[in-house]
């Protein structure tokens, strides 16, 4: 838990660090954009009237200044049209046109396009209402960058997050799987020692006592360990698969569970085919089942019904574990086999995390909860 609570301070805490960095790139950005867009305007204000200037000029007035205004101009977009649309000139704007009538409509069209947008400034020639000049402009491709600027900086914001993420909770399950593969071997090479004295005791008393009746129940909790040892043993290496029926192996777990529990838990199975089979490793599948009815068990406090149903669905087999404990609320559905995770006040959290491992990772299986409801019980369904 504290891993996964660590895991997930640093996740809201770079996503937090990317919102509030693009927050500031926009806010930023928006005023730069502003203050730009307001001197170009100004600049537009100073060119239409260097436009004005050399409409009305005299054979005798100099117009050395207003060349050079005009000519200055060499990143605003600029459209000179008369009161009727038709246009005059225009500067910095590319058209693709095949000959001067086409290049003169398509003019005109963006110019129509930059009043549509409210870029534009009147400069009147004379005191007739008709007679003046529209000069249309618009945005410098500067200015155009600029406003891409932080959505492109946003992107590449929330790209390093991702990876970010990625990479740490990549290192993290490669730091989980070292330590639960070597806890796992470990806990199997420090099982077999004492497995294998009670074993040799175990036939050392029934050659001693061959008529004794508890001998032969030692001897099959001694082989119990063995088989828990040699499922510790498989985790962390691929296991080796064969052909079982399956209603063989879901028997095997039902005996095994009703030995384990009380008279007070029911516990039946269903099984559509009888002679289906399945290729997994049946030591580590049964263990997938025996955790499933350990946590139906608990969750219905030692007493109430569990059913086991096989059946064939799309080409898999199919098999629901359904109990009628207290249920899983919702918000703790997708969390349930998270390592850690548990409900119980005495527990690891380690069952329904192994079981999706075996599952899924040994035999390319699904493991998930397809219903659950507070109160009335849980099905979890396993796909293989």
């Amino acid at each position: 838990m504290f891993w996964t609570d660590k895991i997930r301070q640093v996740k809201i805490t770079l996503m937090t660090a990317a919102v509030l960095i693009a927050g500031a790139s926009l806010i930023v950005s928006h005023f730069l954009v502003k203050d730009l867009a307001h001197e170009e305007r100004k600049r537009m204000e100073i060119w239409a009237e260097a436009i004005r200037s050399l409409s009305v000029a005299g054979s005798d007035t100099d117009l050395n200044l207003v060349l050079k205004v005009l000519e200055e101009n060499n990143t605003i977009p600029v459209i000179v049209t008369d009161a009727r649309g038709d246009v005059q000139t225009y500067r910095n704007v590319e058209i693709d046109a095949a000959d001067a009538s086409d290049s003169m409509m398509v003019a005109r069209k963006k110019a129509e396009m930059m009043r549509a947008h409210q870029q534009s400034i009147k400069v009147k020639l004379t005191e007739a209402p008709d007679d003046y000049l529209l000069v249309c402009y618009d945005d410098s491709s500067l200015l155009k960058r600029l406003a891409y600027y932080p959505y492109i900086q946003l992107g590449v914001v929330m790209i390093f997050v991702v990876i970010a993420i990625f990479a740490l909770l990549t290192s993290k399950k490669a730091e989980q799987n070292k330590v639960w593969v070597g806890l796992s071997k470990e806990t199997a090479h420090q099982l077999g020692t004492p497995i294998s004295s009670l074993m040799a005791w175990t036939e050392i008393l029934r050659e001693t006592y061959p008529d004794d009746a508890l001998i032969p129940e030692m001897d099959k909790d001694v082989r119990r360990l063995q088989l828990i040892a040699d499922r510790f043993s498989k985790i962390g290496s691929t296991p080796e698969k064969q052909e079982v029926v399956l209603a063989e192996l879901l028997q095997h777990v039902v005996d095994y569970m009703n030995r384990r529990t009380s008279q007070k838990v029911q516990i039946t199975l269903e099984v559509d085919e009888e002679d289906a089979r399945i290729s997994v490793n049946p030591q580590l599948f049964e263990w997938v089942f025996e955790n499933l009815c350990k946590n139906a068990v608990d969750a219905m406090e030692g007493r109430g019904n569990i059913h086991i149903h096989a059946f064939r669905e799309e080409g898999r087999m199919s098999i629901d574990v359904t109990d009628n404990g207290k249920g899983i609320e919702r918000k703790n559905v997708k969390n349930v086999f998270r390592p850690g995770f548990t409900t119980k006040k005495r527990g690891w959290g380690l069952g329904l995390s192994l079981a999706r491992r075996i599952v899924e990772e040994y035999h390319n299986g699904s493991i998930y909860v397809l219903r659950s409801e507070v109160g009335r019980g849980t099905t979890f369904r396993i796909e293989v």
